[in-house]
C-alpha cells in the first residue's frame, strides 16, 4: 500500500477553497480534505461471504463572516467557487456566535511531527481471505465450538489535509490493519458467542490469525453453562475489554462540550477529587504509532500529552477553540473534525495502571463478579447513574468458579471513579484503554 493521500493535489484543493471563501467575503475560513481507502474480506464456514473495496474523497469548508459562521461539505470534485459562495451566503444569514472562530495563529503548529502512523504494506484480497480463513479454522478447532459467526481481515488508510486563512497548511496519513473472529459454542438455548480481534497501524504488529481464532473459541467455550447470581452488593472486577468502556465514560464526562452544555455529571468538579488518590488518567495525541495519534488537531493545533486526572484530581477538560472560549479557557489541541464541524475529543486516552496484577486482584476477593461483557444503554452522563446488563464469571475464594449471565450491575459513575482500583495489565494498543479495574460495592440484580 502506497501513501495515496496525494497531498500536493489536496493541498491545492483546500488552499483554493480558502482563497475562494475570502474572495466571496469571508473574514476567515478553513478547509479540510479527507481521503479514505479500505479493502476487507469476511468469511463464514470456509466460504467468502463478502469482499469490499471502498474509496472516498471528501472536502469541507468552514467560513466566518465576523462572528457568523457556516459550513458545507461535498466531494473533492465539487466546484470550488460555487462551494465557497454558498458557504458565505449561509454565514451571512446565520445568527452570531461569540465563541466561533479559528485557532489563534500563535497556537498553530509550525512543523508537524512524524508519528510513524503509516505502513505501506499492501495486502491482496487473497491474502485477506487466507487470514480470515485461518482465524476461523483455528476457532472451530477449539473443543466445544459448534458454529462460526464469521471471521474477517481488512486494511486501509485515512488521510487529512487542513488549510486555514491564517496561513496554516498541514497533512498526515495513517494506515490500519485488522483481523477478527467470532464463534459460537454449545447447542440450542445453551449457545454462547464470543470474539477476538487485533487492530494496528502497522501490519507487523498484528496478532497471528491462528491466535485470534484460538482465543475467540476458548472465550466462547468458557461461557457455557452460565448461571444467574444472587441479588445483592458485590465487588466487581472489569475485564480490560469492558474497562475500556469505563475509560470512555471518563472521557465523555470531561469533554468540554458536555461541560459547556451542562450535560456532564463532572461539570462542577474541576480541581476537585473525582477518583481515588492513586488514579492517573492521561491523554496523549503525540504517541508514536498510537491508534488515536494526530500531529495536529482539526484546527491545526498540536496537542501535548496531559494528565487529565492526577492523583484523583481533575486537572483538564478536553477542549477545542470554540468550546474553550465558551468556558473562558484556551484550547489544548483536542479539536476533532467531523465533516465540517469541530468538537473536542480524546486522543490516546488511558487510565494508567496500578501495581497489583489482575491475578492477585482476583485472588484478593472472597466473592465477587468478574465482568467480561456489558450491554444495554443504561448510562446517564448527566447524573452519572450506571446500570448495565452483564455477563462474566463468579469469583469464589479468589478463583473464577463458574460463568454468570442475565444479571444487571448498577452504581453511580461518581462512586465508581472514587472507588476503582486499576491493575497492572494496561494494553496501550487502543485509542481508549484501561487495565483490569476493581470497583467495590456495586449492586447486582440476579435471582
Amino acid at each position: 500500500m502506497t501513501d495515496t493521500l496525494d497531498s500536493a493535489k489536496l493541498v491545492d484543493k483546500v488552499a483554493s477553497l480558502v482563497e475562494a471563501a475570502k474572495r466571496a467575503g469571508a473574514t476567515a475560513a478553513d478547509a479540510v480534505a479527507v481521503r479514505g481507502r479500505s479493502t476487507s474480506v469476511s468469511v463464514r464456514l470456509g466460504k467468502v461471504e463478502n469482499s469490499e473495496a471502498s474509496e472516498s474523497d471528501d472536502i469541507s469548508l468552514r467560513v466566518f463572516v465576523g462572528k457568523k459562521a457556516a459550513s458545507v461539505s461535498a466531494t473533492a470534485s465539487s466546484d470550488v467557487r460555487e462551494l465557497a459562495e454558498r458557504a458565505v451566503s449561509m454565514a451571512r444569514v446565520s445568527p452570531e456566535d461569540p465563541f466561533q472562530g479559528l485557532a489563534d495563529p500563535d497556537r498553530l503548529v509550525k512543523n508537524p511531527r512524524n508519528l510513524d502512523l503509516f505502513d505501506a504494506t499492501t495486502l491482496s484480497a487473497d491474502q485477506l481471505r487466507d487470514d480470515a480463513l485461518a482465524a476461523e479454522e483455528a476457532a472451530l478447532a477449539v473443543k466445544g465450538v459448534t458454529n462460526s459467526a464469521g471471521s474477517g481481515a481488512s486494511f486501509g488508510l485515512g488521510g487529512i489535509v487542513l488549510a486555514t486563512s491564517e496561513g496554516f497548511v498541514g497533512h498526515y496519513v495513517g494506515s490500519r490493519f485488522s483481523r477478527s473472529a467470532s464463534v459460537i459454542a454449545g447447542e440450542g438455548t445453551g449457545m454462547e458467542r464470543d470474539y477476538d480481534y487485533s487492530s494496528h497501524q502497522h501490519f507487523v504488529d498484528l496478532e497471528r490469525p491462528e491466535e485470534i481464532g484460538r482465543k475467540a473459541g476458548e472465550r466462547a467455550v468458557k461461557r457455557l453453562n452460565a448461571r444467574k447470581a444472587q441479588t445483592g452488593a458485590v465487588d466487581v472486577i472489569f475485564d480490560p475489554r469492558v474497562a475500556r468502556g469505563i475509560a470512555g465514560h471518563i472521557a465523555g464526562a470531561i469533554n468540554g462540550a458536555s461541560v459547556a452544555r451542562k450535560t456532564s455529571f463532572l461539570r462542577d468538579m474541576m480541581g476537585k477529587q473525582v477518583a481515588g488518590s492513586t488514579i492517573r488518567v492521561t491523554d496523549d495525541p503525540l504517541k508514536v504509532r498510537g491508534q488515536a495519534s494526530r500531529p495536529f488537531d482539526g484546527e491545526g493545533v498540536e496537542g501535548v500529552p496531559l494528565d487529565m486526572i492526577e492523583d484523583g484530581i481533575l486537572r483538564h477538560w478536553l477542549l477545542s477553540t470554540s468550546v474553550a472560549q465558551e468556558l473562558g479557557l484556551q484550547t489544548n489541541g483536542r479539536g476533532s473534525r467531523s465533516g465540517s464541524s469541530v468538537s473536542p475529543s480524546s486522543s490516546n486516552f488511558a487510565i494508567e495502571p496500578g501495581t497489583m496484577s489482575p491475578e492477585d486482584m482476583i485472588r484478593g476477593l472472597k466473592t465477587g463478579f468478574y465482568v467480561t461483557e456489558v450491554f444495554g444503554q443504561g448510562v446517564n452522563m448527566v447524573t452519572g447513574e450506571y446500570s448495565r446488563g452483564a455477563s462474566g464469571f463468579w469469583v469464589e475464594n479468589g478463583e473464577l468458579s463458574y460463568p454468570v449471565s442475565e444479571v444487571t450491575i448498577a452504581s453511580n459513575l461518581k462512586t465508581m471513579f472514587l472507588t476503582m482500583v486499576p491493575a497492572s495489565d494496561l494494553d496501550r494498543n487502543f485509542g481508549t484503554c484501561a487495565p483490569t479495574l476493581l470497583v467495590e460495592g456495586m449492586t447486582l440484580a440476579g435471582i
